[in-house]
């Protein structure tokens, strides 16, 4: 389409309307951006970036907060007990101080400390967990103890997963609905989705939300769901991949922030929903991560945190292995922006430097 393309797919300023007490801080309705050079370079010409980095805290975790803080303000509800590794505490942190509600989380061990501090920032009260996040028993005891606290009176638990809070994760199946719309506006249909994967439930809203829009009939069938996977963190991809019908719990030892998580959580479901799709699994290096969010940056423009170049890597590897084809349509969901994960952004610039000269050094250094 060349130069004068618009390649801002139906990103406009719409944004929640209806009920005017809805709590909003302006998410969703992120745009669609199609590739300019890594999906060109890879022989795949309609590769599209969905944009979540644009979200009011820099993920689509505030999809989730959106409806989930909703939901407690109709139910009088105004304490919020959450677990995060970063970007879904940020959320709920940032919609509970719009709310004026208390919000406590409880963090993995190797969450990074940008995302702590933005957690802070909002008015969040943090405590580390030694083990949570990479031992499935540690992990699934802290998950219970959370269940409790999230019981008692006036609190509500809000963890990302449908297996936990159903009515949050809903949220998140407007992913799906956007990439419907936006796609229609392009005159074109999504037949692939690469979506990263830690517990499952963003895969699982992004399947739901296709499913449904299947059953409304805004689309004849609903495109693969695909799982990509670190391949430290194997809990959902192989086993989707293996042809199994379950998850199984791992010790994590990625270092991508965001998708340590050693427990099956909704990864079952979403298991059956890939398959029901026509998707598989794939499994990425974490080095492999790396490289292609430094090529995000470098090369569109897209500045994102390692676990948001997932997709992305899952999609490339199943081009180069035969499983979708070259001419096919295919979008990655980028979920977080690079501001979450400030190790990640050391290491990518490691070899710059940004000297001090006086003007005059600096006139003749660009004359050279």
């Amino acid at each position: 389409m060349g130069q004068q393309r618009d390649d801002s797919i139906g990103a406009d300023d719409t944004r929640l309307r209806g009920d005017a007490s809805l709590l909003t801080l302006g998410e969703g309705r992120t745009p669609l951006i199609r590739s300019r050079f890594i999906g060109p370079q890879a022989g795949l010409p309609e590769l599209y970036f969905k944009l979540e980095t644009v979200n009011p805290t820099g993920s689509y975790k505030d999809r989730f907060a959106a409806a989930a803080i909703n939901a407690m303000i109709r139910d009088g509800a105004t304490r919020v007990i959450g677990s995060s590794s970063g970007n879904a505490g940020a959320a709920l942190a940032a919609y509970s101080a719009a709310a004026g509600f208390d919000c406590e989380i409880a963090v993995v061990m190797d969450a990074p400390e940008s995302k702590l501090k933005q957690m802070q920032a909002y008015g969040a009260r943090l405590t580390k967990i030694d083990g949570f996040g990479s031992d499935a028993d540690v992990t699934q005891r802290t998950m219970e103890f959370l269940r409790q606290l999230g019981g008692l009176p006036g609190a509500a638990l809000q963890i990302t997963a449908y297996r936990y809070c159903p009515v949050g994760m809903a949220g998140v199946e407007a992913i799906s609905h956007e990439l419907v719309e936006q796609a229609s506006v392009a005159g074109r249909r999504f037949q692939h989705v690469f979506v990263c994967a830690g517990g499952g439930g963003l895969g699982l809203a992004v399947a739901r939300g296709f499913a449904s829009a299947v059953q409304r009939q805004a689309l004849d069938r609903s495109p693969q769901i695909h799982c990509v996977q670190p391949a430290g963190n194997d809990t959902i991809a192989g086993a989707l991949r293996g042809g199994e019908s379950t998850a199984r719990a791992c010790r994590s030892t990625t270092a991508i922030s965001g998708l340590q998580v050693a427990n099956v959580i909704d990864g079952d479901d979403l298991i059956a929903a890939c398959r029901t799709s026509g998707g598989t699994g794939f499994l990425v290096t974490d080095q492999r991560v790396y490289e292609l969010q430094r090529m995000l940056a470098r090369h569109e423009g897209i500045y994102c945190e390692p676990a948001a170049a997932v997709g992305l890597a899952g999609a490339l590897q199943a081009v180069d292995e035969g499983r979708v084809d070259r001419d096919a349509t295919v979008a990655c969901l980028i979920t977080g922006a690079g501001f979450k994960d400030q190790a990640s952004i050391d290491r990518m610039v490691a070899d710059q430097e940004c000297p001090l000269l006086t003007l005059e050094q600096f006139q003749s250094k660009s004359r050279d």
